[in-house]
């Protein structure tokens, strides 16, 4: 087995000489952390630009590093066409057809024949079956078909959910969202709307604003009744009716109305959401590759999803730690048309600003295409990296050298124009240069065999094989469910009579599509706590709050806190006011006793004190305890990154120790090399001379000169005083080989050491299998205290009350 599996590397092929058109033995190792600086990736078509953009990928998983791919074609689905035994059978499904038909084959004998060649492939480039079924183990992977149920679906509904508190208080950040969202809407009616001169977008964007520095969610129909009925009544200093009338506004909201209500766009509003931190990682915080398939979509669709899916990502990178090492990767399979270099399409203002900012947080960018002269490479210096395969014509190679340049002078690197230029114009099928700024020279590799089975782009109707469609996705508007029965038959329009010292409050509830008919009001008892808790053996000291929300019943005990949930409701969301035509529920007769309020408060002090417990986890491996309310998934996901974080930190400790022995014996090496050349030379030489003057000595006896004698004599001793020396030489030779032997042997004893304390490194920060400790603290009861406690009417509509599951009153 070829020794590529070593620590925060990922093995993508072998060092090509392109004067000769051969491999040699060297490795093309490419360290990820070199990652966080991006990388682009460009070919023509053939060129191998998919093989090396997947064994990329591929490198990632297996060092557990999760990955978003955005992927127009259906190429990059390839991903999960992987075959550890290698059976003919298992690609049998997933060949072409075609190829079968051209090669006048029957398509189980072609499937054999890819399944050989996959079996040959792999051990050509020292990958065996192990590694693809490590590969497989890695990561969960999956495809979403966004706006098709062709794969697991995703929503788009969260999208527009008011920022968190950290891009509220980044003005730019939160104008660049607002900018964004606002073109990838109008985009999708097909309005090329310009920020700053567009009615269109002016009105939308200040909707947006008006909402979400509220932070209040928005969804479609309400942006949409917004538009005809906006929230603020001036933009900048006019009236909202004199800067875009009612008629016009009626427009805009008909267009708006008219996508939502189209049968085609429900499937948008379906699935999963579009939660970044769910799709890098599974509920057990095993990384993920998710790939958004957006083959089947239009060009404004594909542009409105993306600008979506960004602005989620950019939001969920801003949450993150800062961190050297390599998080995440955003994978993009081809880059042409969101970044051109004369138009601004909402994806580049986002793209330009992951490119600048998302390095400090650890997420890698891989920006691939096979259309260089559409990129707009001033944006693209950036990118640390560049992988640079066959291209079409001279104008590509051109405009790739000049973005190229630019890279190499953003980070002070020389750069030969001439040198690269003749490289890149001659690269075979495979084979790519590779510039990387972190690096002192390019070097030109070939590709090595990827894991995954290369049969091409994935259909729709593969993709169902592949990967069954999921389920529509309802995320629980609670965190614990019990049901309960409500008794609605005796409801009315008054609120029933209740003591003079409880004065209700009513939940604020987004009532659309609920009939107010049809809708009651039910009395529930809510309780906010404040629960200190301090453990100074484990240095906690952390102020915990709580809500707790349980109905108000006919039951012997009225009300059961055993019974209750957690929720998590904003108090400014609790009104005095009712809303009109709703009925009340009756209330039970406890509820109607003053006293009954007070105990019911101290049973929830008391349920707390008896049920209320912090559950800190302990990593021995790292000795890190997890933070409050952080779950085992968040708890284990912060400890991968941790422990990448501290080996590539030792990992480099051990390289600055071991360089100076590295290069002294590197020097000693070349000064050997250098000293047996020499030596050879002077051999040789000597060599010669000394049979020429044996040979004039030979031939002066032979041919009976008069001056045979003393100067022949001499000449002859001369001779035998060289052919001792030559013997001399010879053995200086074999001893300086001796030597050199000797010191290569201590060179790879050195890397063998080195390696071999890396890999102990792997070894020592492995938190894969680690089972954590669990710390149980409980609070004294002198540290809990009811902050708020009420009584609070929740409409809720008829067929919903048999069960609380049902009820949504959290929308």
């Amino acid at each position: 087995m070829v020794d590529f599996e070593k620590l925060g590397v990922f093995y993508l092929g072998r060092n090509y000489d392109p004067a000769t058109k051969s491999l040699t033995e060297d490795l093309l190792l490419y360290p990820s952390k070199d990652l966080t600086t991006h990388a682009v990736c460009v070919g023509m078509t053939g060129s191998g630009k998919t093989g090396l953009c997947i064994s990329l990928l591929e490198e990632a998983v297996i060092d557990n590093i999760p990955a978003l791919v955005i992927d127009p074609k259906g190429d990059i689905t390839n991903l999960l066409l992987t075959f550890p035994e290698l059976k003919p059978d298992d690609f049998l499904p997933w060949i072409n057809k075609s190829d079968a038909e051209r090669k006048n084959m029957t398509e189980s004998d072609y499937a054999k024949s890819q399944a050989d060649l996959w079996k040959k492939g792999l051990q050509d480039w020292g990958q065996d079956q192990n590694r693809i079924a490590k590969l497989k183990s890695s990561a969960e992977f999956e495809i979403y078909t966004p706006g098709s149920s062709a794969a697991k679906q995703v929503s788009i509904l969260n999208s527009f959910d008011a920022p968190d508190e950290g891009m509220l208080a980044d003005q730019d950040l939160l104008n660049e969202k607002i900018t964004t969202t606002t073109s990838g809407i109008l985009g999708l009616l097909g309005i090329d709307a310009d920020p700053i001169k567009s009615r269109e977008h002016i009105l939308i964007s200040n909707i947006l604003q008006y909402f979400w520095n509220n932070k209040q969610n928005l969804d479609l129909a309400s942006l949409i009744q917004s538009v005809q009925n906006p929230p603020m009544k001036k933009v900048g200093v006019f009236d909202i009716d004199d800067f875009y009338p009612p008629k016009e506004r009626f427009e805009l909201a008909m267009l708006l109305n008219n996508i939502l209500s189209a049968p085609t766009f429900q499937s948008w509003l379906t699935g999963e959401p579009l939660v970044i931190d769910k799709l890098l990682f599974t509920e057990t915080g095993k990384p993920k590759v998710s790939i958004m398939y957006t083959a089947h979509l239009t060009d404004n669709e594909r542009m409105f999803f993306t600008t979506l899916f960004l602005n989620q990502l950019l939001g969920w990178m801003r949450r993150q730690s800062g961190t050297t090492s390599l998080r995440a990767i955003l994978y993009v399979d081809e880059i042409f048309g969101y970044i051109p270099p004369v138009a601004n399409p909402p994806s580049k203002r986002i793209f330009l600003t992951l490119l600048k900012q998302a390095r400090a947080f650890g997420l890698g960018l891989v920006l691939a295409t096979q259309n260089p002269v559409d990129l707009d490479y001033k944006s693209l210096s950036n990118a640390g990296t560049w992988f640079i395969g066959r291209l079409q014509t001279e104008k590509d190679i051109e405009r790739l050298i000049d973005g190229l340049e630019g890279a190499s002078s953003a980070s002070g690197k020389i750069f030969d124009r001439k040198t690269i230029s003749e490289i890149v114009a001659n690269l075979d099928q495979r084979v790519f240069l590779m510039n990387n700024v972190n690096q002192e020279n390019i070097q030109i590799f070939r590709t090595r065999w990827a894991l995954s089975y290369l049969r091409g782009p994935l259909t729709k109707n593969q993709l169902k094989l592949l990967m069954p469609s999921a389920e529509e996705v309802i995320p629980p508007a609670i965190k614990d469910q019990t049901k309960t029965v409500m008794n609605v038959t005796a409801a009315n329009m008054q609120m029933p009579v209740l003591p003079e010292t409880v004065s209700p409050d009513y939940l604020q509830r987004n009532m659309q599509g609920l009939n107010p008919a049809e809708t009651f009001y039910l009395p529930y008892v809510i309780g906010k706590s404040q629960i200190l808790i301090s453990d100074r053996k484990s240095k906690i000291d952390v102020d915990m709050g709580s809500m707790f929300l349980t109905p108000v019943s006919e039951e012997a005990i009225p009300v059961n806190w055993e019974s209750s949930f957690e929720v998590d409701i904003d108090l400014n969301r609790l009104k005095k006011d009712a809303e009109q035509g709703i009925k009340y529920s009756e209330i039970p007769e406890a509820a109607k006793d003053s006293k009954n309020y007070s105990q019911w408060e101290k049973n929830l002090k008391d349920f707390l004190y008896n049920n209320y417990t912090l559950e800190i986890l302990n990593s021995r491996i790292l000795n890190e305890l997890s933070k409050p309310g952080e779950s085992e998934r968040d708890f284990r996901i912060r400890l991968n990154q941790l422990s990448r974080e501290k080996k590539d930190l030792e990992v480099q400790k051990l390289k600055d120790k071991y360089q100076s022995k590295i290069s002294t014996l590197e020097n000693k090496i070349k000064t050997a090399e250098a000293t047996i050349d020499r030596e050879r030379s002077q051999s040789s030489q000597q060599t010669l001379q000394t049979a020429i003057s044996a040979g004039a000595t030979i031939l002066g006896a032979l041919l009976g000169r008069k001056s045979f004698g003393s100067s022949t004599i001499t000449r002859a001793g001369s001779t035998m005083r060289s052919a001792s020396k030559i013997l001399k030489e010879k053995q200086d030779v074999s001893l300086s080989k001796e030597k050199l032997e000797d010191l290569k042997a201590q060179f790879e004893e050195l890397e063998k050491s080195l390696q071999g304390e890396i890999d102990s490194l792997t070894a020592k920060y492995d938190i894969s299998t680690e089972e954590f400790e669990r710390i149980k603290i409980r609070p004294q009861k002198t540290n809990i205290f009811v902050k708020y406690f009420n009584l609070v009417w929740i409409p809720v509509a008829n067929e919903s009350v048999k069960d609380i599951r049902e009820i949504k009153f959290l929308s």
